[in-house]
């Protein structure tokens, strides 16, 4: 399994996740102690933040929940894309319920987004950098969409920094995560819940904080700050697009 996200992280979030739609939020509410409408709370909080943002790109949207939120929360305009046809359709199903006719969803992979320069006032993007390629050049093409001034905001699981919190925390990832899996939804869950706790844990050992803020940097967000969620379970990073030239 490791090698083949390494080899084609695209195609294996597809794999991984084509089947999960109904219960993928409780899967985020299982994978984050019940803490993830906080979390989601706190993106759309920065999304905000942005000065009249009429215009929204919500990248991996998902069930389009956090979505729904901004729309909610801002009244902008949302587009939502996401890389898995299936998520798509549980998120047209969501917005149906709702009556929501606001947000826009499109089939599209993070790493070539079909949108021109500087298109959107804000844009937010959740438990994605796990599953590119290249973290960097998609942080770069996610700032690309960017107009100056706005708002880059990110939610993502983190690894809990305190040595009591993080050792409780691999314990719940390795054993009660894929226990929970398999009582949800059998063996197709069972193999999400034994992947994410070591993918989580993979991912900081080669892109840790500091070296994703700083990328986000190189990719010409200012101001970038980052907030550990819930003792280190979740992290939410936010900056602002600059108004200076960057080169790729």
């Amino acid at each position: 399994m490791t090698r083949k996200i390494a080899s084609d992280p695209n195609r294996f979030a597809v794999e991984l996740f084509d089947g999960l739609p109904a219960h993928y939020d409780m899967l985020a509410n299982i994978l984050s102690f019940g803490q993830d409408r906080r979390w989601r709370r706190e993106v759309v909080k920065h999304v905000g933040d942005t000065d009249s943002p009429g215009l929204v790109l919500d990248v991996a949207t998902g069930p389009a929940g956090i979505a729904l939120a901004i729309r909610a929360a801002t009244g902008a305009q949302v587009v939502g894309i996401d890389i898995t046809k299936a998520m798509l359709v549980r998120a047209r199903e969501n917005l149906s319920r709702r009556g929501e006719n606001s947000i826009h969803l499109i089939q599209a992979r993070a790493e070539q987004l079909p949108f021109p320069d500087q298109t959107f006032d804000a844009v937010s993007f959740s438990y994605l950098l796990r599953y590119v390629a290249d973290p960097a050049a998609t942080l770069t093409e996610l700032a690309r969409v960017l107009r100056p001034g706005g708002t880059l905001t990110s939610l993502e699981f983190h690894v809990p920094p305190a040595l009591w919190w993080r050792a409780s925390w691999w314990l719940y990832t390795r054993l009660i995560l894929p226990t929970a899996g398999w009582l949800i939804g059998g063996v197709e869950w069972f193999n999400v819940g034994r992947f994410l706790g070591p993918n989580i844990s993979e991912h900081y050992r080669r892109y840790p904080v500091a070296w994703t803020v700083d990328a986000w940097r190189r990719a010409g967000i200012d101001a970038v700050e980052t907030q550990l969620m819930s003792l280190g379970g979740g992290l939410v990073m936010w900056g602002t697009k600059g108004h200076g030239t960057r080169t790729r």
